[in-house]
This record gives C-alpha cells, structure tokens and sequence, in this order.
C-alpha cells in the first residue's frame, strides 16, 4: 500500500496588533481548511483517522509558532506541522507595530492500494 496525497490546500492568516505568530498560523490553517471540503471518507467508507494530514507553516520568526496550538486546529487525522521561515512582517513605524502575516500548506495523505482507484470515461 502507498501513501498518496490527496489534498493540497493554502491559506494565509495574520495577527495586525499583537505579533502573534501562533494565532497567524492558526487563521491560516482555517482558510486553507475553509477551501476544502472532504467527502470522499463518507462516501467511500474511509475513517478519517487513517489519514496523515501535513501542515508547513510559512513565518518570519517560525521559532515563536507553537506547533502544538496549530496542529490542534486540524479536526481530522493525525497532523504533522512543520514551521518553516516564510510568511511576511509589514512594519507600522508611524504607530511601532508589527502586523505579522503567516502562510500554510495542509496536505492530506491516504494509504492506498496501487489500482484501487481509476478515472473512466462518462458515456452521455
């Protein structure tokens, strides 16, 4: 059986007044998981859990992003996050504010037996 991914979803997420890189990461986690929606478990009678779910975390100071906090947004599989340098600081001099800005990558991984799923043709 090989593991396949299925699912790759972006998003973005910002924290503009208290430079929290962990609530960043989170809002974007959210809108990558508000990108998607994922029928296939019901509808092909796969449990969830068997689902590998890998979270990279783009911020400019990926050492103040609590990975714990972030993986705990996932509500399906067993997540995985990685936080990476990336994502974006926009510095406010005027006020001495930085609005922090954070990018996510989920993607979603299934085992899955070679041949076991096909495309084929629609006849109409």
């Amino acid at each position: 059986m090989t593991e396949r991914r299925i699912i790759l979803e972006m998003g973005s997420g910002n924290d503009l007044y208290g430079e929290d890189y962990t609530k960043a990461a989170c809002r974007a986690v959210q809108d990558a998981l508000h990108h998607s929606s994922i029928v296939l478990f019901k509808s092909l009678g796969i449990d969830h859990r068997d689902m590998r779910v890998q979270v990279t975390i783009g911020a400019q100071e990926p050492e103040r992003v609590e990975a714990g906090i972030v993986a705990a947004e996932l509500p399906r599989g067993r997540a995985e996050v990685n936080v990476v340098h990336g994502g974006l600081n926009v510095h406010d001099p005027d006020n001495d504010i930085t609005h922090v800005i954070a990018t996510a990558a989920v993607a979603a991984f299934l085992p899955i037996d070679e041949g076991a799923w096909r495309l084929c043709e629609t006849v109409g």
